[in-house]
């Protein structure tokens, strides 16, 4: 059995994967959980993730992926993992990253504002030039001029690369039972010698699990916008692999973000862009689990409903009709048993394919009307 578990964290994200022959994959990284604040209900993502780590006897992910450069995806990352670029990172109780997935732009991006995103790129940078330990994904004309600038053969890196189209070498159906399909960032090419970004935030991928011969499928959209998903369709269907956008589970976009179904949130209900609205509909299967990594879902009329910030009300209420139509489930991490006791939200997927986990609320369940603080 594989298992992928989503954390409560309020408007952030961190996905775990469970691979059955026991490797570990690790999909963004953001602590955001107050210790000082008694009332936050968020979990303590280090001290989850450390506990189960423990538990397999081992002190590193097979992979540590970062999707972009935003502070919702890699909070408190830097004082978690043991990085290889400067010592001062490197104390025992580090956990290690056996591979780094990063797309592109968080090699090539200009001065990032934040600290840690610096701090990051080093990491990534460092990996890229010493050429191990990581994997760029897309292969856009700012890689080559970076390579340039600093002295590195970019030719002898293309080891490292993948591009969107391609599955992630790491892992494979026959050895793993999982593959990795890579839908952004994508590039398109201009001319023989310029290749040039079309998204260059985002890393989005199909992942394939298999148990029994039985196929289940994920997408894991990260921050993906409406125009991001239409053109990731119209690709991927104008290549005849429309399989390549099926799914069992979706980790939706956004923190339930009505951008990332279409241009305005509505009164009601968004409304969906064509593209969109075909790869819920059309390409969700029976019984299928859509996942939202979010705060609760406002109710109409309170001031969290009249927030620009998502999750928004209207999203929910697209995507509830869509998995009601697939006999599914809509499940938000921060109200994963309940508002009132959020807890991690485990899917296992076996020969029945996507199955949401129970959870069992502890003795030390407490009555309380705190909501999450909201965050961008």
């Amino acid at each position: 059995m594989h298992k992928i578990t989503f954390f409560p964290l309020g408007n952030a994200d961190c996905c775990r994967i469970d691979l059955e022959g026991g490797k570990k994959i690790l999909f963004d990284f953001a602590d955001t959980h107050d210790p000082e604040d008694k009332d936050d209900l968020r979990c303590d993502l280090s001290k989850e993730l450390r506990e189960d780590l423990e538990e397999s006897n081992r002190d590193y992910f097979d992979v540590v992926a970062f999707s972009h450069l935003d502070k919702d995806h890699f909070k408190g990352a830097t004082e978690f993992f043991y990085l290889e670029y400067a010592k001062k990172y490197q104390d025992g109780n580090r956990i290690k990253m056996n591979v780094m997935w990063v797309p592109a732009a968080l090699i090539t991006e200009q001065d990032p504002d934040d600290d840690e995103a610096r701090i990051l790129q080093k990491e990534a940078r460092h990996r890229f030039r010493e050429g191990r330990g990581i994997r760029v994904f897309s292969r856009p004309e700012r890689l080559r001029q970076w390579c340039e600038e600093n002295g590195v053969d970019l030719d002898t890196r293309l080891n490292l690369i993948t591009d969107a189209g391609e599955v992630a070498p790491e892992f494979t159906l026959s050895a793993d039972k999982v593959e990795f399909f890579v839908h952004s960032p994508f590039a398109v090419r201009q001319d023989e010698n310029s290749v040039e970004d079309r998204n260059e935030d985002s890393l989005v991928m199909h992942v394939t699990f298999e148990i029994d011969g039985v196929l289940t499928k994920a997408l894991l959209l990260a921050d993906s916008t409406h125009e991001v998903l239409s053109d990731i369709v119209d690709i991927t269907r104008s290549k005849g692999n429309d399989y390549r956008l099926e799914w069992d589970i979706a980790k939706l976009p956004h923190h339930c973000s009505y951008l990332s179904i279409g241009p305005e949130k509505c009164k009601n209900k968004t409304k969906a862009v064509e593209q969109v609205d075909w790869l819920y509909k059309e390409q969700g299967q029976s019984g299928a689990i859509a996942v939202s990594t979010s705060n609760p879902i406002p109710e109409a009329g309170t001031d969290e409903d009249k927030d620009d910030l998502p999750p928004h009300r209207q999203a929910a209420e697209y995507y509830k009709d869509i998995v009601a139509e697939l006999g599914g489930q809509f499940v938000v991490t921060m109200e994963h048993p309940t508002p009132k006791a959020p807890k991690p939200l485990v899917i296992e997927i076996g020969s029945s394919k996507a199955t949401l986990k129970k959870s069992v609320l502890g003795a030390a369940y407490v009555i309380t009307s705190q909501r999450a603080p909201r965050a961008g």
